[in-house]
């Protein structure tokens, strides 16, 4: 079977998280939303999303297609409906398409949003799917508990060290090559995953569901309220909260981190603090790319959006409800503005634009050091960004 994982217009409503990918790429739980698709159907996937990303995340199409929206997050119902489909015929629910299945002659582009000649299947459940970037925390829970299920399903976890303290053993599983010693693990009511070659150094102390994923690392004394994900190749200390690190991201140091989402290659600077509740304890908002103005969240607590490649220096503080684009180095005391568009430099004394040049000398040699080249292929999203956003630096 060929799967097209599909993005509507939902998509931008994800920026900056998807400046740079699909929205299948994004990490929610332990998995990626195309990962979790994997793990029930065994396919070839691919991604319609932006022309600028074709490039890196290539479009297959086969002779029997099935389309499935990227910003779904699976589950046994939607997955058995989906498994029912016939060719021409598509899943929608309130006048969006959920899935529809299409011969390579029949199929275009955006044959998902022509389905007048498709017979559409009502689907009445409930659809858990990702909107908007605080959806990424606000599922997290749950998709870890799903995820952890998955992954481990008829299978046996590596023994605890007897140099940790821990409760709910059933509820942590360790993978081969990680190590885990002298910390506190409780999953509560949730779950602990400890990816493969992930390590938790001493003193740790994990409250709440976590995944850790591969060859990550949580430091000396680091604090873990659930639910918290840190993706691939990631390494963190301080006090994190409620917090999804998609991958090879580092808040390596002292410092709170809550109800936030960091893309790939961000690095948070030493004592780097984020509020994720207003004083006057209202409901929080954060801007959004196509509205082009600060939308409601509906939530009390919401930290600090962060686009790939972002950074910031000591000592930095983010404001509730703080959306960072993708390449902005952020440094200087005060709180910078609650949106920083994307190429910014600078804080809250002001921004100025960062040359991209000296942005991609830094990316390579940031991805160098986890074995991963700069390419071609990155420098020409990251320049189609960088045109994207041209408007929010004025």
């Amino acid at each position: 079977m060929n799967i097209i994982l599909f993005d509507n217009d939902n998509r931008t409503n994800l920026l900056p998280l998807t400046y740079t990918r699909p929205v299948s790429e994004l990490r929610v739980g332990i998995l990626t939303i195309k990962e979790k698709w994997a793990q029930f159907f065994a396919a070839q996937y691919s991604n319609i999303s932006d022309e600028y990303l074709r490039e890196k995340y290539p479009l297959i199409v086969a002779e029997d297609n099935l389309l499935i929206n990227s910003t779904i997050l699976p589950d046994d119902e939607i997955v058995n409906q989906i498994k029912l489909l016939k060719e021409n015929q598509a899943i929608v629910k309130d006048g969006q398409t959920l899935a529809l299945r299409i011969n390579q002659n029949k199929f275009t582009e955006n044959c998902f949003n022509s389905i007048e000649n498709f017979y559409q299947i009502e689907y009445s459940k409930e659809v858990s799917a990702i909107n908007y970037p605080w959806d990424i925390f606000g599922l997290n829970e749950l998709e870890i508990e799903k995820d952890f299920k998955l992954v481990t399903k008829g299978r046996k976890s590596e023994p605890i060290s007897d140099t940790n303290r821990y409760k709910s053993a059933d509820r942590i599983f360790i993978e081969e090559g990680a190590s885990v010693e002298f910390s506190i693990l409780n999953p509560v009511e949730g779950y602990i995953y400890i990816g493969k070659d992930a390590e938790v150094m001493e003193n740790v102390t994990v409250h709440g569901s976590l995944a850790l994923c591969e060859h990550s690392v949580l430091k000396i004394g680091a604090k873990i309220y659930g639910a918290t994900t840190l993706g691939p190749h990631s390494k963190v200390g301080g006090e994190v909260n409620n917090s999804v690190f998609i991958g090879y991201s580092n808040k390596g140091h002292d410092g709170f981190l809550g109800n936030s989402v960091l893309g790939e290659w961000c690095n948070l600077g030493a004592d780097t603090n984020n509020s994720n509740l207003k004083n006057n304890y209202a409901i929080v908002k954060m801007w959004n790319y196509p509205k082009s103005r600060f939308l409601s969240t509906g939530l009390q607590f919401a930290g600090l959006i962060m686009g790939d490649h972002s950074k910031s220096g000591i000592n930095t503080m983010f404001n509730t409800g703080t959306v960072v684009g993708v390449f902005a180095n952020i440094f200087g005391s005060g709180f910078p503005r609650n949106f920083v568009p994307s190429f910014s430099w600078g804080g809250a004394g002001g921004f100025s634009t960062y040359n991209t040049l000296k942005a991609y000398e830094v990316a390579e040699k940031v991805m160098g050091r986890r074995g991963i080249k700069f390419d071609e292929k990155e420098q020409k999203i990251l320049d189609r960004v960088f045109e994207l956003s041209a408007e929010y630096r004025r």
